[in-house]
């Protein structure tokens, strides 16, 4: 019993040292050499460990995000301290987010090789989001739930979904490269797709973005983490001179946290480290996904002849770059609005998270472009938007309250925010 114990505590309860397990059997299955099996499983543990690093960053910004804008509207602060967290919750469940997350692809795998779906998804750091969201929203609902029976449930849901989601922007994308090499494998296939529907009604295919022409000084809007950052700073320098002008005590106390810094300057250097505390989640969750994703392709491409790989969302943005601006920048216009808009309504601090709305505006602009042009790619944009702001706090106020807000804030995004709710409800009767 005691070696039990110790392999469920060691082994099975340390996720970065069971995914690195994973990804030496992946290799060791392909016949890698050696020294490639090392390299391979090291990187990938350390990239897992690189994420909990990256997310203290990302919270100590919140901390000071959240209460600015609370007292700005005039609400009663959230709180950031009632709740699991990402690393206490990846430290619980995090065997039970691995082990989701790799046999929901073997699932993804098995039903590309039964059916006519042959899309293998190879989106690795979705993969791991979306097992980490969906798994924190069965676990607010019951934290004591059977973990055997959740990580059995996850799985086939993430199996099923991660095949069906790329058939669902197929016809689509066939449309915008003009063949069916590759699928799209991204948790943008919602919004894609509302994007491409809704083009063919508010706009007109044949006023294409590819015939704008946008000067290069608007190139660093293609750097996501440029995007991030400045966005961060123009939300918290509104923010402070909002404080400044409503000069009430709880402003005031606010105020004080910088100490001899001007809060302006503190506001600018936190909302940049925001953005660097997700540059570093990102490497980390690149640095492991680079290493599992080649040991999952080298399988699934030996199993199911003719598949297709199901890939990131960038594999669009050449198609129409200037699409990929549009969308974006009718996603930051409309996320503004929603930061008034629920703010004032259901009292709650939306987080425009630049990075999914960066890369799923900019997907959905693509599809939007190609049915609706010019109108088509910016209207995509706004839906994404509304999708992420609705979807963000809903997911936060009752999906997820009390295991993993702080993640939702920032990496949950459109189709988790739409597949959530249903997650929640049949979770309701099963655990």
């Amino acid at each position: 019993m005691a070696v039990v114990n110790w392999i469920a505590t060691n082994i099975f309860g340390n996720a970065g040292f069971l995914l690195g397990i994973i990804v030496m059997l992946g290799l060791i299955l392909q016949k890698k050499s050696f020294s490639q099996t090392v390299q391979g499983t090291i990187k990938a543990i350390i990239g897992f460990q690189i994420i909990g690093i990256g997310s203290g960053i990302v919270v100590s910004s919140l901390n000071v995000f959240q209460p600015m804008w609370a007292e700005v509207f005039g609400l009663e602060a959230q709180s950031l301290g009632k709740y699991m967290g990402q690393n206490d919750f990846v430290q619980r469940f995090g065997t039970v987010v691995t082990l989701s997350m790799t046999f929901g692809f073997l699932i993804n795998v098995l039903l590309a090789r039964i059916t006519k779906f042959k899309y293998i998804y190879l989106t690795g750091h979705m993969m791991f989001w979306t097992s980490l969201i969906f798994a924190g929203i069965i676990f607010d609902q019951n934290i004591n739930a059977n973990t055997f029976a959740v990580t059995v449930f996850l799985s086939i849901v993430l199996g099923v979904y991660w095949t069906l989601q790329p058939a669902l922007t197929q016809p689509f994308l066939r449309k915008i490269t003009g063949n069916d090499s590759v699928a799209l494998g991204h948790t943008s296939a919602s919004v894609a797709f509302l994007g491409a529907v809704a083009g063919k009604f508010v706009g007109n295919k044949d006023k294409s973005t590819e015939d704008l022409v946008i000067s290069d000084k608007w190139g660093f809007l293609r750097d996501s983490n440029i995007v991030t950052g400045i966005t961060m700073a123009v939300l918290f320098i509104i923010g402070t001179i909002l404080l400044m002008i409503k000069n009430t005590e709880g402003a005031r106390e606010i105020l004080v946290t910088s100490g001899d810094t001007s809060f302006i300057i503190y506001s600018i250097l936190t909302s940049l480290q925001f953005a660097g505390g997700i540059a570093v989640v990102l490497f980390g969750v690149r640095m492991f996904i680079g290493e599992m994703v080649p040991a999952f392709k080298g399988i699934a491409t030996k199993i199911v002849p003719g598949a297709i790989p199901a890939l990131d969302a960038p594999i669009v943005y050449p198609y129409a770059p200037n699409a990929v601006i549009i969308g974006f920048l009718g996603a930051f216009v409309a996320s503004l609005i929603w930061l008034v808009v629920l703010g004032n309504t259901v009292g709650y601090v939306f987080v425009p998270t630049m990075i999914a709305i960066f890369f799923h505006a900019g997907t959905a602009g693509v599809f939007g472009n190609k049915t609706g042009g010019i109108r088509g790619a910016m209207f995509a944009g706004v839906i994404t938007a509304t999708v992420i702001a609705i979807g963000q706090y809903v997911m936060v106020t009752f999906l997820a309250p009390t295991t993993v807000p702080d993640v939702v804030m920032w990496a949950a995004d459109s189709d988790m925010f739409i597949i959530g709710p249903i997650i929640r409800f049949i979770a309701g009767f099963l655990f």
